[in-house]
């Protein structure tokens, strides 16, 4: 909980950059609302951009057996708060199923290989979460500078995926018709 608070506290003061093991990761908060207590709860998760309006979370406690805290309060309360370090979203959570949890966990693993490292640890298979903005962002009209870095931050793809589809490219370059 202490390593959590320290992130949260990093990712607001410096406008969603923080060092250490999340330096360079996309990374949000997500605020939920504690399923038995109904109280807010913050996580910082890393995310994977899925269009303009969706966010992709993976809910993996590292591979342990169990899913995490904020899972189980986003199945009793799909709405919840996201924060960019720029913008702050009100969200809705959608645990995707069969096919479409398939390609988007792909995905994911393809930008980051430790997602299936989780998944080969539990035999229950991890779920993704999509986060819907449900509405404009709140809160003050971010700089532009500092939006810009956002959009280009969600546009862009992870490093791992550039430079796989990079060196595919390399190993079978195309042949001029």
């Amino acid at each position: 909980m202490d390593f959590n608070k320290q992130v949260i506290d990093e990712f607001r003061a410096n406008n969603g950059q923080v060092g250490g093991c999340f330096e360079g990761a996309r990374l949000l908060l997500l605020t939920t609302t504690g399923a038995r207590s109904g109280t807010p709860h913050t996580t910082p998760l890393v995310y994977l951009p899925d269009g303009v309006e969706r966010m992709l979370v993976i809910a993996s406690a590292g591979g342990a057996p169990d899913n995490p805290a904020w899972y189980h309060n986003l199945q009793a309360n799909p709405r919840a708060t996201v924060e960019t370090g720029v913008l702050i979203f009100d969200v809705e959570a959608e645990v995707l199923e069969g096919d479409e949890r398939d390609a988007a966990f792909a995905r994911a693993v393809e930008g980051d290989s430790g997602w299936a490292d989780y998944q080969a640890k539990t035999a229950c298979t991890v779920p993704v979460v999509a986060l819907g903005v449900t509405g404009p962002p709140r809160g003050s009209a971010p700089s532009g500078g500092a939006y810009l870095e956002f959009a280009y931050e969600v546009l862009r793809p992870p490093n791992g995926l550039v430079l796989a589809r990079a060196a595919a490219a390399a190993a079978h370059p195309r042949r001029a018709t």
